[in-house]
């Protein structure tokens, strides 16, 4: 079933090829990206991976939030409540450091493969670097932790990091169903070319979550896997449901070029990390 791609940059409402990633990159996948700055492949993974990769989160969850875990590696989790007015983790961090099946999921060959979007730079899967393997885990109630994401690229966390902006990946591992209409991932395609100035000035980070006439959005399902630049503009939708109709939890693998810089647990926090948790704790002050 071809999927509905909004976006005015791709000749109006086409389709969005279901591309597949059995094996190997093709060639029209490299073509695709290149062109685009994302690409999306369909049931990656199996519901019933899903399900026990959800197992997986949720077990991490239970031990962290006994434990009075808040951040890992230096990176603060984001902590919100659930639907039921529970406490819940809406951001994990390096969550594959503490699930062994989530860390075998990342020796996926199909995944490894994925590198080859950055030629010529050598990639390769950041496991121990950066914020390592993501989950978040949107839901729309009155103290949820994500609900929605202002428009940003990725790239620029290398400025914090005290390094120079190199090519990078988001892998995204969608968890949930989550219909065009109930919010989800956009995209700006093929501004992954832009220069400098628009990479870092473009829009406001984090702060403008307003609708773009050419962004592009899917209808996602469970186990469909979405790869897009560093450097193209994103943002989160909010959804228009509220409670567990809302939910839509995303697994976020970074391959990532240049020197290999390992965190572990006497890591500092990076400053836009500290940021980002002060304009959150605000929120519920």
């Amino acid at each position: 079933m071809n999927i509905a791609l909004k976006s005015n940059t791709l000749k109006g409402n086409c389709s969005l090829p279901d591309f597949r990633l059995t094996d190997n990159l093709s060639a029209e996948h490299v073509q695709f990206f290149n062109e685009f700055g994302f690409i999306r492949f369909k049931n990656f993974v199996s519901r019933s991976t899903v399900a026990l990769f959800i197992k997986e989160a949720e077990s991490v969850e239970r031990k962290w939030l006994s434990e009075g875990v808040d951040k890992i590696n230096g990176v603060p989790l984001k902590l919100g409540e659930n639907e039921r007015g529970e406490k819940m983790i809406s951001r994990f961090a390096f969550l594959s450091q503490h699930s062994d099946v989530l860390h075998q999921f990342l020796q996926d060959p199909r995944l490894a493969s994925l590198t080859k979007l950055l030629y010529p730079y050598e990639a390769r899967i950041a496991e121990d670097e950066k914020d390592g393997l993501v989950l978040n885990h949107y839901l729309q109630t009155p103290k949820s932790g994500f609900t929605k994401m202002g428009w940003h690229t990725d790239s620029p966390r290398d400025i914090f990091y005290g390094q120079k902006i190199m090519p990078m990946l988001n892998v995204g591992l969608h968890l949930d169903d989550c219909p065009f209409d109930n919010g989800g991932l956009r995209v700006l395609p093929g501004t992954h070319k832009q220069g400098v100035l628009k990479l870092l000035f473009g829009k406001k980070y984090f702060i403008d979550n307003t609708a773009d006439p050419n962004e592009a959005g899917f209808d996602i399902e469970a186990g469909d896997l979405t790869v897009h630049h560093g450097s193209i503009w994103h943002r989160v939708q909010m959804s228009n449901r509220s409670g567990a109709e809302s939910r839509r939890r995303v697994m976020y693998i970074p391959v990532v070029t240049g020197k290999y810089k390992p965190k572990d647990a006497q890591s500092k926090t990076p400053l836009y990390h500290k940021v980002l948790r002060k304009r959150f704790l605000s929120k519920f002050s």
